[in-house]
């Protein structure tokens, strides 16, 4: 759900104009912002934190280099590979490719995924919480509002198959042609590999796939099969072929954002009800580290 560790290549493009509602340096200023947006009953509410304000929305798998050159997209398959070769038994209760990719991104691989929440505050809390060297920076919550006929499921078609991209090769990708319709694109080889592997989780799956659909941009709800999922109030947003989110947003997804200043007040207010690095990181590496920050005793002075 958050921004914390990006590199510098997750930074957004120039001349994106971004619908900014408000500067917070505190909880209370926060939720105030939040409860005087109007209401949507066809709408769906979720957050996302960085800790530095020009991060873009981009999942790792979908970054590049700066000079425009992929920085893990041709290699999409193989990493999935190599990681089920590695961890096979971590993947067995994993009915689905998406929840595979889940998975994955829990681990930290680069996938089509990115992180949100439909906490407010743990998204306010990655906004905040970055190295020391990066306090002073500017952070911001992005809140999406999404359409609720967007909002799709871990057993969704749609999600099936957005999600089975990952296991075609570049080269297969790249024969992809989005432009077609559906009789046309169905006949072609890269569909039929593509229904190959929707195929091996759904039998019962219709031999018809929309261009459209690969294309798109999908909001998820997944199964809550790890803590971090669970303490994080998490969702994602899959990313289809060749897919890019605005930054002011698309049709069926709004985007407005919250500038976040005084990070160490506003982490140490959240503290205060119990929402920090151990409730939202419960493995016990990142409590350890929690731990070990909270209770160093301060320097001599000279």
């Amino acid at each position: 759900m958050n921004g914390a560790g990006e590199d510098a290549a997750n930074l957004q493009p120039p001349l994106q104009k971004k619908n900014i509602i408000g500067t917070v340096d505190s909880v209370e200023a926060f939720l105030k912002i939040l409860q005087e947006l109007p209401a949507r009953s066809d709408m769906e509410t979720f957050y996302r934190g960085h800790e530095n304000a020009i991060f873009e929305l981009t999942p790792s798998l979908l970054r590049k280099w700066p000079d425009g050159r992929w920085q893990f997209m041709p290699n999409e398959d193989r990493l999935c590979k190599e990681l089920l070769i590695a961890h096979y038994d971590e993947f067995q209760g994993d009915q689905y490719c998406f929840d595979r990719l889940v998975r994955m991104q829990h681990y930290g691989l680069p996938t089509r995924l990115l992180d949100i929440s439909s906490n407010p505050l743990v998204a306010l809390f990655f906004a905040c919480y970055c190295p020391p060297e990066f306090m002073e920076v500017e952070g911001e919550v992005i809140i999406f509002r999404i359409s609720s006929d967007a909002v799709k499921y871990y057993d969704s078609d749609t999600v099936s198959c957005i999600a089975n991209l990952s296991n075609l090769t570049y080269p297969q990708k790249n024969e992809i042609n989005l432009t077609q319709n559906v009789e046309a694109f169905n006949e072609t080889g890269v569909a039929g590999k593509l229904l190959h592997h929707i195929k091996s989780e759904k039998g019962f799956f219709e031999p018809k796939i929309a261009p459209d659909d690969l294309g798109s941009i999908v909001c998820v709800k997944a199964k809550r099969t790890n803590t971090r999922i669970k303490s994080q109030a998490g969702a994602f947003l899959l990313f289809g072929h060749e897919a890019t989110l605005p930054e002011f947003g698309q049709e069926g997804i709004e985007i407005a954002r919250v500038t976040v200043i005084e990070k160490q007040h506003i982490l140490d207010q959240l503290d205060a009800i119990n929402i920090n690095a151990t409730s939202v990181y419960p493995s016990i590496d990142q409590t350890a580290v929690h731990l070990r920050e909270r209770y160093r005793q301060p320097a001599a002075v000279e």
